[in-house]
């Protein structure tokens, strides 16, 4: 049997112009990247705003303009997303900002969904 040229190599062992030895070759997998998260950042009324810019800069390494930017989103359209990451990091993200508005008794609200 003859495989094609990206799937095998011809050796000759010496002895007879018809003496071949057939190496098949695996065909390289692909590996999938992993599935990515949305870390998404819920409006509420009572939340200050600059707590929420704090955190956009602590957490997400925004820069002031961003996380105000960010911030207004939440602020007129109840949600935005505010990153998107591996599924261990983004988790890791909403347990940050869950932790820190607690810490501040603010009830902000952060969760993650798939990409």
């Amino acid at each position: 049997m003859t495989r094609p040229d990206s799937m095998a190599h011809w050796m000759t062992d010496g002895d007879g112009p018809d003496d071949h030895i057939e190496l098949a070759v695996k065909p390289r997998t692909r590996t999938q990247r992993p599935p990515m998260y949305k870390v998404l950042m819920l409006n509420d009324d009572f939340t200050p705003m600059e707590f929420v810019v704090h955190v956009l800069e602590r957490l997400f390494n925004m820069t002031h303009a961003q996380a105000i930017e960010i911030m207004l989103t939440v602020h007129r359209k109840g949600v935005a997303v505010v990153g998107v990451f591996s599924h261990e990091v983004a988790e890791t993200k909403v347990a940050q900002v869950m932790e820190l508005a607690r810490r501040q008794q603010h009830p902000l609200q952060c969760t993650m969904e798939k990409e």
